[in-house]
């Protein structure tokens, strides 16, 4: 959520950061609301206050035998007056609320100006391609050629969209789980395990809602949601606290399920384990003062990269444009590993700095000194990593001629020592 002040002082900044997000927000209604409601509550303090005027006048002309019905006859006007001034304010501030929730967060300065992907920017490339000596196949074949995706039963069990993972495929994808957080914890992250149900205010509190509703499953006849990432029950962790200042950064790592309706994908990346209903991803949370978020998101990014070359798979970064940002995101870069089948890079950590958007939606504060006014924090959040498109370059990248997978290095300690996947 923005600063109300800052809508007020800067509306162009603000209608302007909207318009290369594509986010339709009625900034002037915003502006007309907080207009009125300052003015009716002005205009309450006055009423009030004579109200407060009047009754000593009251009490003089009774103590001196005076009639003071004509006063009192006031204040009953005055009275009606207050009473439908504060429903007002109500009125107001309920729609206020709702118009200020619907305004994405500012893009940054640096932030490449543009429609849609095509306008993203390539920052950097790490790895090269490998080159087969045999026709590769893509993972859904791969993995269903040895009997560890199984896309058939997942979807006769759930539907579409849906996995099982079996044998030593299931084995890569909890190995991968291990070593995400072994590589975080080692990097001064706290571990946590979050869970997947949240509540509204944790979806309103991260800034999923109301934009992305339809995108979330929910549990009938409930407040409870399925969680779309670990980021929503990470950062609600601190929902409405004021953090000590001495123990910021605070830094987390949690492993969970995601579910997503994935309602604005449809046709898109359909076979395989690029686009799922539910999937399993590492994420890291932190928050941090003002001053040190750009560093931090620095940190994080890179944390995603070495991971992929720890692994040994070629990978690009690339800076989100203004179109292709996230609404509650001020910057991000998306890291893109190498996928054989696809002959081009995919998503597999979005790195985020969301400044104090999230902080102000969920009131997360610290004080920079013990007698200073609260501040709100910066929150960030990336990928670290997400396992099923994870899985799914290990198995193109890794193959071998006769259906087999080898099992990169890294990970041969968490799989008891096996170099290769073969059934």
């Amino acid at each position: 959520m923005l600063d109300l002040k800052l809508i007020r002082s800067n509306p162009d900044l603000v209608k302007e950061a909207a318009a290369k997000k594509r986010v339709e927000v009625d900034i002037d209604r915003i502006l007309a609301l907080d207009a009125e409601r300052r003015s009716t509550l002005t205009e309450v303090e006055q009423l009030k206050a004579r109200r407060n005027q009047a009754s000593a006048e009251v009490a003089r002309l009774k103590r001196d035998g005076q009639d003071p019905s004509h006063i009192i006859a006031e204040m009953s006007q005055v009275g009606d007056r207050i009473k439908a001034l504060d429903e007002r304010v109500r009125q107001i501030e309920a729609e206020l609320e709702e118009l200020l929730l619907q305004v994405p967060n500012i893009p940054d300065p640096d932030v490449p100006v543009g429609e849609d992907e095509s306008g993203n920017v390539e920052v950097k490339r790490w790895g090269t391609p490998r080159t087969f000596d045999f026709t590769p196949r893509p993972h859904w074949e791969i993995g269903t050629a040895l009997d560890g995706l199984d896309f058939e039963r997942a979807a006769k069990v759930a539907g579409s969209r849906f996995v099982i993972m079996k044998g030593g495929i299931s084995r890569l994808h909890r190995a991968l789980v291990a070593w995400f957080i072994d590589e975080a914890v080692a990097k001064g992250y706290r571990e946590v395990q979050p869970g997947v149900v949240v509540n509204t205010a944790s979806y309103y509190g991260s800034g999923q809602f109301p934009k992305f509703r339809e995108d979330v499953f929910s549990l009938a006849g409930t407040d409870y949601h399925l969680s779309s990432t670990a980021e929503v029950p990470l950062v609600n962790m601190h929902r409405d606290e004021i953090l000590p200042a001495e123990a910021l950064p605070i830094k987390y790592v949690g492993f969970s399920g995601c579910f997503r309706a994935e309602a604005g994908a449809a046709g898109r990346d359909t076979r395989g384990l690029v686009r799922m209903h539910y999937f399993e991803k590492v994420e890291l949370v932190q928050f941090t003062r003002p001053e040190d978020s750009d560093a931090a998101l620095e940190e994080m990014t890179r944390h995603a990269e070495e991971l992929l070359e720890k692994l040994n798979i070629p990978y690009r970064r690339v800076l989100m444009c203004t179109g292709d940002l996230g609404f509650t995101q001020a910057k991000k870069y998306d890291v893109e590993l190498w996928l054989p089948s696809y002959g081009r890079y995919v998503e597999v950590a979005s790195c985020s700095n969301c400044r104090d958007f999230q902080a102000r939606r969920a009131s997360i504060r610290f004080r920079p000194h013990p007698k200073a006014k609260p501040e709100f924090v910066h929150t960030l959040n990336a990928s670290g990593l997400a396992l099923p498109r994870t899985v799914a370059a290990i198995l193109e990248n890794y193959q071998n001629a006769d259906g087999s997978i080898t099992v990169p290095e890294v990970l041969r300690p968490y799989m008891g020592g096996i170099d290769r996947i073969t059934n």
